[in-house]
């Protein structure tokens, strides 16, 4: 789909002048693609259509829920705490002398 150049997306790129003077363009290119501004030939910013933010927010938001779930696990597998189950039991021994 893309290819990953030193960390950035190869795509459509526009100088800030381009995008000055060229907005339509460059606003139609996002609704299919994120477009990268550049300014002094370097990276600038990233134009990308509504519904792209969203599907980037959205798997983010799965990707830290799915790794919060994983340290969750390993905390809970490295716990020593008691079951609750041999817990309720010592309470009944304990209560009952």
């Amino acid at each position: 789909m893309y290819k990953i150049v030193k960390t950035f997306i190869v795509m459509k790129s526009y100088t800030l002048t381009q995008t000055r003077n060229q907005h339509g363009e460059v606003f139609d290119k996002a609704t299919v693609e994120p477009v990268l501004i550049t300014k002094q030939k370097r990276p600038s910013h990233v134009i990308l259509s509504a519904e792209a933010y969203q599907q980037l927010i959205t798997r983010l938001e799965e990707l830290e829920d799915i790794n919060l779930g994983k340290a969750a696990e390993t905390a809970l597998n490295q716990s020593s705490m008691v079951g609750s189950e041999e817990f309720t039991a010592t309470l009944e021994k304990l209560a009952n002398g």
